[in-house]
C-alpha cells in the first residue's frame, strides 16, 4: 500500500529496480527551493510546524502540497512575501526555480506549480531595550541610541 503513494522515477538505463521517492522528500525540495526565492519572506506553515519550530526543529516542507494526477506532478505552494515586491515577478520566479531544481535533483517534471500568496508582511523596526536601565524616561530610537 505505501508503494502506491510513492513517486516511482523514470529509470532511464538502469535495469537494476525501481527508484521511488516519497512525496513529503519533494515537498521538502520544493520548500527549500522556495525559500530562497528573492522577496519571499517565510512560506506558510500550520499550527504543529510552528510549534516544532520554536523547539528548534524545522519543517523545510511546510507551505507545499504535491497532488499526483495521472502521473503528472502538482505543486501548491502558499507564502508570505515582504511587502513592496512585484508580486508577479516573485511568482514567476518561484514557478521557473521549482520546476529547475525539481527536475536538477529528481528527474521530474512538474506539470503545474501553483504560488498562493497568502499575505505580505511589513518589516518595523524593534525597539532595542537595555535590561539594566527598564525604568528610564528616555526611549531608543531605530539604532538603539537614546534620544
Amino acid at each position: 500500500m505505501a508503494e502506491e503513494t510513492n513517486i516511482v522515477l523514470d529509470a532511464q538505463e538502469n535495469s537494476l529496480g525501481k527508484i521511488q521517492m516519497a512525496p513529503e522528500v519533494v515537498e521538502v525540495i520544493l520548500g527549500i527551493a522556495a525559500g530562497q526565492i528573492e522577496g519571499v519572506h517565510q512560506m506558510r506553515g500550520t499550527l504543529s510546524s510552528s510549534i516544532n519550530e520554536l523547539f528548534g526543529r524545522s519543517n523545510h516542507g511546510k507551505g507545499v502540497t504535491l497532488k499526483v494526477i495521472e502521473g503528472k506532478v502538482n505543486a501548491d505552494v502558499y507564502v508570505y512575501l515582504n511587502y513592496g515586491v512585484s508580486v508577479p515577478k516573485v511568482a514567476l520566479a518561484m514557478q521557473e526555480a521549482l520546476k529547475e531544481q525539481l527536475l536538477f535533483m529528481t528527474d521530474l517534471e512538474l506539470a503545474e506549480v501553483n504560488v498562493h500568496v497568502v499575505g505580505v508582511v511589513t518589516e518595523k523596526p524593534q525597539n532595542i531595550i537595555d535590561p539594566d536601565d527598564l525604568f528610564s524616561d528616555e526611549t531608543p530610537d531605530q539604532d538603539g541610541d537614546q534620544i
